[in-house]
């Protein structure tokens, strides 16, 4: 499986990246705590270059948090400053703030010895789409700047945010790259929403879940949907969360389509548990 999807505001999203990244001292990236490898950009890290950067894993209130502490640590260990966020946190918010202050002090030490007033911190916040940059954008300014939604490719255009005195910050739309030529990369980001429903077979990403789960998290199975630990042949599986769900047709027969929904909007939402979907 080779998915490709490229839109033209990506394409020109990029460019914009690239001749943007001169104005800032240092990037955030943005990636899902759920697959926090699968979420970042292959060819956005060629862009980026020897930017200075730090890692803000989004959505750490869905995923394992002893998968995030080991992803922090990994990424620490390359010398990347991380840390994981619910935007829903007051704390989290103002340890993001604490953070970018830190990495644009630099910065502000090397104009101060150049005798020129010091000024904001500059960042650039990039990320996949619907990693949930906007939300945190309006979190940091304290007002609604960007939009925000459930669908990928909210922010189409770049936009200057002031955050307090502490930073500015240059918001920029997300970004896929061209194709996933890892069959695995496709499914995870399929799995949490980052990719448009539309693109792949629901039935499919949710077997990957299913056997992922089967293998990582199989209580949360058991607990949601009472499938038995053996239970391993996938139309079984299917039918009976269908049964137990009500997804069903006219006659009895269980809707697969309907099951490949329920499974996914409970990954989603949190009902299947703090969920990691790949390991360090």
């Amino acid at each position: 499986m080779a998915i490709q999807w490229f839109p033209g505001h990506m394409a020109k999203a990029r460019r914009e990246v690239e001749e943007k990244l001169k104005l800032v001292d240092f990037v955030m990236e943005l990636v899902d705590a759920r697959t926090p490898l699968s979420s970042q950009n292959p060819m956005l890290q060629q862009v980026l270059q020897n930017k200075p950067k730090m890692i803000i894993m989004m959505k750490k209130d869905l995923a394992d948090p002893q998968q995030t502490d080991r992803w922090i640590a990994s990424f620490e260990s390359q010398g990347i400053p991380a840390i994981a966020v619910d935007v829903n946190q007051k704390a989290d918010v103002q340890r993001v703030i604490q953070l970018a202050k830190e990495m644009g002090q630099e910065k502000m030490e090397k104009l101060k010895r150049k005798g020129i007033q010091p000024r904001p911190a500059r960042a650039m916040i990039v990320g996949i789409p619907n990693v949930g940059k906007s939300t945190l954008i309006n979190r940091l300014a304290k007002k609604k700047i960007a939009k925000t939604g459930d669908k990928p490719g909210v922010t189409k255009q770049q936009l200057w945010i002031k955050v307090k005195k502490d930073f500015e910050l240059l918001d920029t739309p997300g970004i896929l790259w061209t194709k996933f030529e890892d069959e695995q990369v496709g499914y995870r980001l399929a799995a949490i929403g980052t990719i448009k429903d539309q693109l792949l077979s629901l039935q499919d990403i949710t077997a990957f879940v299913i056997n992922y789960m089967q293998d990582s998290y199989p209580g949360s199975l058991q607990e949601r949907y009472q499938i038995e630990e053996d239970m391993e042949d996938m139309w079984e599986i299917f039918t009976s969360i269908g049964r137990q769900r009500g997804a069903l047709e006219s006659g009895g027969n269980v809707n697969f389509d309907k099951v490949a929904d329920i499974v996914l909007r409970d990954l989603r939402t949190g009902r299947l548990g703090r969920v990691t979907l790949e390991t360090v």
